[in-house]
């Protein structure tokens, strides 16, 4: 199969590599560039935990010092992967959803409505968790330290591959995501082309979305299930 890819490469190579080696001819077309937020290091001191929703929130990550038994709450097993990596062991996965997650940081025990939280994220959310949680009674800080700038261009190389083979699958992984997607091939004359691929969304939203932008052979997926949605 065509199969085309969303994200930056640093997440998706490894996927891409394991496509490649049971046949599958890749498209990676990268429909976000990401840069670290202006923010200054952190106290670890001043808060009981930290929360995670992306890879993109660990790896632009700063603290004054590190303590490696912070409980630290990932959305999924990838984001978790990545905070094990950079030195954190006390790690809870949430299964691959914000709203898991939420449930999670509610039922786990380790901290309750006297703790104080901080939420890792980007500028560009779907779900507000910090406010859900907040609804619940935690005490939430919303820290953005990464910044998700849309890439709405497409390189001539990536254009001719794409006409002459339309992926069968495209993975996309936020509603941001998406809409850049849309304004690549609209500006393209690229729309009605791809809009017979199958897209695996990575939340309801997400398929909403595309759903309205014409696609109709829409399903959504978790992020490490990608291998298993092709079988």
């Amino acid at each position: 199969m065509n199969i085309l890819i969303t994200r930056p490469l640093i997440d998706a190579e490894d996927l891409m590599a394991k496509l490649f080696s049971l046949g599958h001819k890749i498209i990676h077309l990268p429909t976000l560039k990401i840069s670290s937020a202006k923010v200054q290091p952190i106290n670890e001191k001043d808060y009981d935990a930290f929360i995670f929703t992306s890879a993109n929130a660990i790896r632009n990550l700063k603290v004054v010092t590190q303590n490696k038994d912070k409980p630290c709450y990932c959305v999924g097993a990838i984001t978790e992967k990545i905070v094990r990596l950079s030195g954190y062991t006390n790690t809870i996965s949430a299964g691959g959803t914000v709203n898991a997650l939420k449930n999670i940081i509610i039922n786990s025990g380790i901290v309750n409505t006297k703790s104080k939280l901080a939420y890792f994220c980007g500028d560009n959310i779907s779900f507000h968790l910090d406010t859900e949680l907040k609804k619940e009674g935690y005490h939430v800080e919303k820290i953005i330290n990464y910044i998700s700038e849309k890439i709405v261009d497409l390189n001539e190389e990536n254009k001719k591959i794409i006409c002459s083979n339309p992926p069968n699958i495209i993975f996309v992984y936020s509603t941001r995501s998406a809409e850049s997607l849309v304004e690549i091939f609209s500006k393209y004359s690229l729309l009605r082309l791809m809009t017979e691929s199958k897209v695996m969304c990575i939340s309801n939203k997400v398929l909403e979305f595309l759903k309205n932008k014409g696609w109709k052979n829409l399903e959504i997926f978790n992020p490490g299930e990608e291998l298993l949605k092709l079988e």
